[in-house]
């Protein structure tokens, strides 16, 4: 008869096996790679250390650390604030770039520069708040940041806080820009920040959970004794203060974003049949991203796009020609310094107009290095050619185009300096000059207000327009039109000015979310260098109904408090599951190590000694095949079933040696016992002997001919 073996081990499940432990040990290394790199960026410690816990039992690093964290946050918030408030401010940057140029002589872009610069520090202090982060989370590593580190954060704090002192003393506008853009931008923020409170509440929930379990087994852990001690009340003590430092400003900010909206007021979030028309573009100095300011190639693309009127600076020469041009000098829009380098810096109302009709008004358009705005795009080959033989045009020479076309003109009139032939008189001749020109009065508007009486006696068509003046001061002089900076008026009682029923035109609106604003707000027109972008707007941006941001808010809300509240639970749950398995490993282990025949009181139930027969029986495998055994505890096999636990401290009973000789078992004794060991192969159970009836340990031996590689092991009976 066949011997009946175990079924063996195929080799597909033995490489499955091996490509298990392969992966592992893959997994392993990868995540020593990853520890080592952001340990390495974060301390600049690149040796690899073997896993181990932090030293710090209540926190992740010692009190230097702890005292310095703060200003690793401060050099975030500063550097945040200052990069958000230079971004909104990008409607300004070729005024800043205007105002450096005046300064160096040399035109670049000084605000890109600056940009980046504060992208680079922003980038900076957000990676080692990252980095530190990922290093609490694996919670193995101590965080001791490099000296290199802290003294780059409080460099960044330093240039941080430099930066915002000169933008509070030099350009406070640039804070007014920034608070506009909360205007538009407060309801979109709020509805993207409870999101990101919703990711940040996966590792908040994981900490307070994680503290209130150590909390709980510190106490499990203290005796009545250690309870009296003051060291370990202050151990419970700082485990509840991080709680309490951890959780209690996450749930303050997020209460105040839940009913933010209910102070958020936005001129973009209003009904449909309120909002007002598109409001009129004027093109500043034409389209100066299309052509050379000032120049009539500018003032012909500015009319392509549809704009209602046409701004422009306006200069006397020396000779009574009013011509173009808007800074004091000819250096940045000439070439001057080609034709005569002395005078590059004489003011433009020192020339006569047979010089400055020969000057040549647009090479420098065309050359990559002298581009007014960043934000170009390249010009055809044609208006390229067109553009460098542009030539600074007269004021007659856009009169002239505005009466062909219908347009508007409103300009700046620059006073000669001194000692000029019409110093005192040249608004009169400026105005004897449109009035030659024929084009109708109405679409004038008059804008300087030196000699305004004489203006209006002479030329009483002209559109008067005054600045940002009281309305009682407008009222006085009879003034209905302003024009304004959109910073001063914003913050000066533009519902005042509307309800007195006043024009308003702003100046100078250059990014759509300010257009939109602007929109919104029902202003009548706007001065911009971006008429090609802002002309093609059939809508205001970030627009939206009190109804939907109403749905929006109570929806983002309901779903966040949701998904905070099953991540609080999820993290409860799974550190609860730690917990009991935690107390079931340590009450193993106490019941492992009593001694042979005690047990816990609780656990008298599940120790037991075991019955004396089996001791007593002489029919141990050992003394039955005493080869056999010796050559199974050297050479394990994979599969060992044992019906009887082991007692490593006894050993088996040999039967007595005596007269009497052993009997051998027989092949039909083993396959008899075996047939109830495989039904009972994962019992823990010792299996009934029967009194007086010889009876062998079940095992289960392998063939040696379908497993010549592995010797079975048989474990005897005790």
């Amino acid at each position: 008869m066949p011997t009946k073996v175990n079924s063996v081990e195929p080799r597909s499940q033995r490489t499955r096996s091996q490509k298990k432990h392969a992966q592992g040990i893959i997994c392993y290394f990868n995540h020593q790679c990853y520890l080592t790199f952001i340990t390495g960026c974060y301390s600049c410690k690149w040796k690899v250390k073997r896993e181990k816990k932090s030293s710090h039992k209540i926190c992740c690093c010692s009190w230097r650390e702890r005292l310095f964290y703060p200003f690793l946050v401060a050099s975030f918030c500063l550097s945040v604030t200052l990069l958000y408030v230079w971004i909104e401010t990008s409607n300004e940057y070729f005024g800043f770039d205007w105002v450096v140029f005046l300064g160096t002589g040399n035109w670049f872009y000084c605000s890109i520069l600056l940009l980046s610069f504060f992208g680079i520090l922003t980038a900076y202090s957000t990676l080692l708040l990252i980095l530190g982060f990922l290093l609490i989370w694996d919670g193995r590593h101590d965080l001791q940041l490099h000296w290199f580190h802290k003294i780059l954060t409080l460099l960044v704090i330093l240039l941080s806080s430099f930066f915002m002192w000169i933008l509070s003393i030099y350009w406070k506008d640039r804070w007014l820009t920034a608070g506009l853009s909360l205007k538009v931008f407060a309801p979109y923020i709020h509805l993207s920040s409870i999101p990101v409170m919703v990711l940040i509440s996966w590792p908040v929930a994981f900490y307070l959970i994680h503290l209130e379990r150590e909390a709980r087994i510190r106490k499990y852990k203290m005796t009545s004794r250690e309870r009296r001690r003051v060291k370990s009340c202050d151990r419970l003590a700082k485990l509840r203060a991080l709680q309490v430092a951890i959780g209690l400003p996450f749930f303050l900010i997020l209460l105040c974003l839940y009913v933010v909206p209910l102070g958020i007021y936005s001129p973009c979030i209003q009904e449909k049949d309120k909002l007002g028309p598109k409001p009129d573009i004027f093109g500043h100095r034409g389209a100066p991203m299309l052509g050379p300011e000032n120049t009539m190639m500018s003032f012909e693309k500015a009319i392509e796009h549809g704009a209602f009127g046409l701004e422009t600076d306006v200069y006397l020469s020396y000779d009574s020609v009013p011509f173009l041009m808007h800074d004091y000098d000819l250096r940045r829009t000439t070439n001057i310094r080609k034709v005569m380098p002395n005078a590059s810096f004489a003011h433009p109302s020192s020339f006569t107009w047979d010089f400055l009709s020969t000057l040549n008004a647009g090479e420098w358009f065309v050359q990559p290095q002298l581009k007014p705005f960043y934000n170009m795009k390249p010009i055809s080959e044609a208006d390229s050619k067109k553009a460098e033989s542009q030539t600074i045009p007269k004021l007659a020479d856009l009169l002239e185009l505005a009466r062909k076309e219908k347009k508007f003109v409103i300009f700046d009139l620059n006073s000669p300096k001194q000692k000029h032939p019409h110093r005192n008189t040249y608004v009169r001749h400026v105005v004897s000059v449109i009035l030659d020109s024929k084009i109708e009065q109405h679409l004038i508007y008059w804008l300087p207000g030196f000699d305004r009486d004489y203006v209006r006696s002479t030329a009483p068509g002209f559109q008067q327009v005054g600045r940002l003046y009281s309305i009682e001061s407008l009222a006085y002089e009879n003034l209905s039109i302003i024009n304004v900076d959109y910073k001063e008026l914003f913050y000066n009682g533009l519902k005042d000015y509307k309800a007195a029923n006043i024009t308003i035109n702003l100046y100078l609106v250059n990014e759509p979310w300010l257009y939109s604003l602007a929109w919104c707000s029902r202003i009548h027109s706007v001065t911009t260098d971006n008429i090609q972008t802002l002309s093609q707007l059939n809508h205001p941006y970030f627009f939206m109904t009190p109804n939907y941001y109403v749905f929006m808010w109570l929806f983002v809300d309901s779903v966040s408090a949701i998904f905070i509240v099953a991540i609080f639970y999820f993290h409860w749950w799974n550190e609860n599951e730690k917990e009991k398995f935690f107390k079931s490993t340590s009450t193993h282990k106490d019941t492992r190590n009593l001694p042979k025949g005690k047990t816990k009181k609780s656990g008298a139930s599940v120790i037991s000694k075991p019955p004396p027969r089996v001791k007593e029986s002489p029919w141990t495998l050992e003394a039955l095949t005493p080869a056999l055994t010796r050559s199974t505890r050297k050479h394990r096999g994979p599969q060992q079933f044992s019906a009887v636990p082991e007692e490593k401290a006894s050993k088996p009973l040999k039967p007595v040696k005596d007269d009497v000789t052993q009997p051998v078992p027989t092949q039909e004794d083993f396959e008899l016992a075996q047939e109830p060991t495989r039904e009972a192969t994962h019992k823990t159970a010792l299996p009934d002997l029967k009194a007086n009836e010889p009876t062998i340990s079940s095992a289960e031996v392998p063939h040696p001919e379908t497993q010549p590689d592995y010797t079975p092991i048989v474990e005897s009976s005790q």
